[in-house]
């Protein structure tokens, strides 16, 4: 039985360009466009009522930025994966990004096989983020040994496996309510302000495999 395809919704201001993405990627066998939205309200609704597994989200839009829709829909749908598309090297986009919960970044000019690999990365929960961006997101904090105990290094794997904290608490027969305690250090020890920085940093310090 073949794996269910990658349920995705674009959004992007420009039609032409989002209807060209939509062409392009419906080719590949494991994803489904279900959405194309073209602005911050369009986004949130259309999130609400499709569900997608991944969201290739532009940065500018009419009423607002893709971040802003980002923290909207990750408010109300935390399983949605969202992938900021942008043509600005702003590192400042990149760490909004981040904060408000995407999972990742990428270049509006990355190659079209390259987004194609960004949804399926993004649809099992992994990061999706360049050398270059990894660079600017994390300045400064590529040296030094991080602290962390055995069960706090466990917890960091799993957490850059993409699971959520009641599932890592399932994998190591811990309450949800340590999972969170541990993920708090984590990120104390680690000078990260979410998970996905926290990851980000494990790699530049190369405490993930």
């Amino acid at each position: 039985m073949s794996a269910l395809p990658v349920r995705l919704m674009l959004v992007d201001d420009h039609e032409m360009l989002a209807q060209s993405l939509r062409v392009i990627l419906e080719q590949e066998d494991d994803i489904e466009v279900v959405a194309v939205a073209n602005s911050v309200a369009a986004a949130v609704a259309d999130a609400a009522a499709v569900q997608p597994d991944v969201i290739l989200m532009d940065y500018y839009l009419p009423d607002g930025d893709g971040v802003s829709a980002s923290a909207r829909i990750k408010q109300d749908h935390p399983d949605i994966k969202v992938v900021l598309l942008t043509g600005s090297d702003d590192p400042h986009a990149l760490q909004r990004a981040v904060d408000v919960g995407c999972l990742g970044y990428l270049d509006k000019t990355a190659p079209l096989e390259e987004l194609a690999a960004a949804v399926r990365v993004a649809a099992s929960g992994h990061v999706v983020i360049s050398a270059k961006d990894l660079a600017q997101l994390v300045p400064g904090r590529a040296s030094g040994p991080a602290a962390l105990t055995k069960r706090e290094r466990e917890v960091l794997h799993l957490v850059a496996e993409g699971l959520t904290n009641q599932a890592i608490a399932a994998e190591l027969v811990l309450s949800v309510h340590t999972v969170r305690t541990h993920v708090q250090t984590i990120l104390s020890k680690l000078g990260a302000h979410s998970k996905l920085e926290a990851v980000a940093v494990a790699k530049r310090r190369r405490l993930l495999r």
